[in-house]
């Protein structure tokens, strides 16, 4: 089941791929990773869903990773007493904390948190950003604004709230015991969503207990200033740019994308591209020609994965759409500039000995005859750093430990595989990669590989060989010391 590209694809399950079927056919047309949406659908029903897809990786042999996405706090308006009510430019209009119906001139909002954060001159934004206000005085249960933007606004529409970094913490009650019971299943990553600062994503950490990966979705004006510091604090980096493009002026978000993605490729973090990348497939067959254009962006500038969302999960194309994406991938990696771009943006700050070790493995792939860099890693470190450099050549990652092979699925470039422990001899290590390498089509047996690993093993941050061996056993039996 090898891939033949290095991009990786995040598709999310829902109404429309539930089945086994359809899930194992979303894999074989691309999918790497499976993303469980908390936001839509029962416990029960994502356990369904996670089971199979367990069942699919049991059958195809292959490490799969799932990422569950917390929903995230909801601030939403109150009830109107019409149901709904329009609102014109120029208009005055007070959003408050009294329960009563609203009216053409006020609706409740029940969150005292935006109203402790609050500052005349502060923007409010509803349903998505189609209805804007300027608030012209605030207090602690209420503000009167200014309509700038007017529209319809009804019942419990969602409320934006872009120029204030808000008093509340990332996750709310349902996301704590959605979180627990993601963790309980045994998902690979957690998606952190209304991300402000990096004490959102150690909180999200501290309840994880190691049993996942934390993924921050970077989503809010306030996530994008504190980027350097949030990027630190997370295992991996979501560009959610349907947020992003409602609290930001939407020409902003190509330029924050660009940033986003490379800061997290220079810290070894995967980065996955997210949200309207083949919109118009929920409802078509084919993608647009400026949708095609948006995905092929993305694995230009770098990206370890770009994702689907309602286009796999409500859609109805959802295999045609991971179709779609992994036919894009494929022709972009292909491309002659792709390298040119990819080598033109690395940007590296080598200081330690794993440093120096994954970049002179990729150099000398890149200049000699090598077929694949394999690496050895329990952490995923190792393998993190090799997919750092972009090689031109393939990435195995072997790894006896399954957790680490399932989270690597999400990183730009890696085969995993799973492999026995190796106590104490390199050579076994070098055999070991050899044989994968042939096993899953990567070289033959007069092939060469780059072979990295740590000594002693199995000691997290250890990377200090790197080989130069042949793919055929007796020689290196022959040539290996002990």
């Amino acid at each position: 089941m090898r891939r033949l590209r290095n991009v990786k694809i995040v598709a999310t399950l829902g109404p429309a791929s539930s089945d086994y079927d359809t899930i194992r056919a979303l894999f074989d047309a691309g999918a790497d990773v499976f993303r469980l949406n908390m936001s839509h659908g029962s416990h029960a029903e994502q356990k369904a869903r996670h089971d199979i897809i367990r069942r699919v990786e049991a059958d195809t042999g292959r490490p799969i990773a799932i990422l569950a996405d917390l929903q995230g706090p909801k601030l939403r308006v109150g009830v109107f007493a019409k149901g709904s009510e329009d609102l014109a430019e120029g208009q005055k209009f007070r959003f408050d904390l009294d329960p009563a119906e609203g009216d053409a001139t006020r609706v409740c909002l029940p969150h005292k948190e935006i109203f402790a954060a609050l500052e005349p001159g502060a923007s409010l934004l509803v349903n998505d950003g189609k209805i804007r206000l300027r608030v012209d005085a605030c207090g602690a249960d209420f503000a009167e604004c200014t309509v700038t933007i007017g529209g319809t606004i009804s019942n419990r529409k969602g409320v934006n709230v872009p120029d204030v970094v808000l008093p509340l913490a990332a996750l709310s009650d349902k996301d704590k015991a959605d979180l627990e019971f993601a963790c309980g299943l045994g998902v690979d990553w957690l998606a952190l969503s209304f991300v402000q600062r990096p004490e959102d994503v150690e909180e999200a950490r501290g309840l994880a207990r190691g049993r996942a990966a934390i993924l921050s979705k970077i989503e809010k004006p306030a996530a994008v200033k504190a980027y350097p510091a949030i990027l630190a604090a997370s295992d991996g980096i979501m560009v959610a740019r349907g947020d992003l493009g409602v609290e930001l002026p939407v020409h902003s978000v190509p330029p924050i994308q660009k940033r986003l993605v490379r800061g997290a490729r220079a810290a070894a973090k995967p980065v996955i591209v997210a949200t309207q990348m083949l919109e118009s497939m929920i409802e078509s067959p084919m993608p647009t020609r400026a949708e095609v254009s948006d995905v092929a962006t993305a694995i230009y500038e770098g990206a370890d994965a770009v994702m689907l969302s309602a286009e796999s999960a409500a859609g109805q194309y959802p295999v045609e759409a991971v179709a779609t994406m992994d036919s894009v991938a494929k022709s972009v990696e292909a491309d002659p500039t792709y390298r040119e771009v990819i080598e033109a943006s690395r940007r590296v700050d080598r200081k330690t000995v794993a440093d120096g070790i994954v970049a002179a493995a990729r150099e000398i792939a890149e200049a000699t005859n090598i077929h694949a860099i394999c690496c050895f890693s329990q952490s995923g470190m190792t393998a993190s750093l090799v997919a750092r450099e972009r090689p031109n050549v393939p990435i195995l990652a072997l790894t006896p430990i399954q957790s680490t092979a399932r989270r690597l699925c999400l990183t730009w470039g890696i085969h995993c595989v799973l492999t026995a422990d190796i106590i104490d001899r390199f050579k076994m290590a070098v055999v070991n990669a050899a044989r994968a390498a042939r096993e899953y089509g990567f070289a033959t047996e007069k092939d060469q590989i780059v072979v990295t690993a740590g000594v002693p093993f199995n000691v997290k941050g250890t990377t200090n060989i790197l080989r130069v061996a042949p793919c055929d056993e007796r020689l290196i039996y022959r040539t290996d010391p002990e």
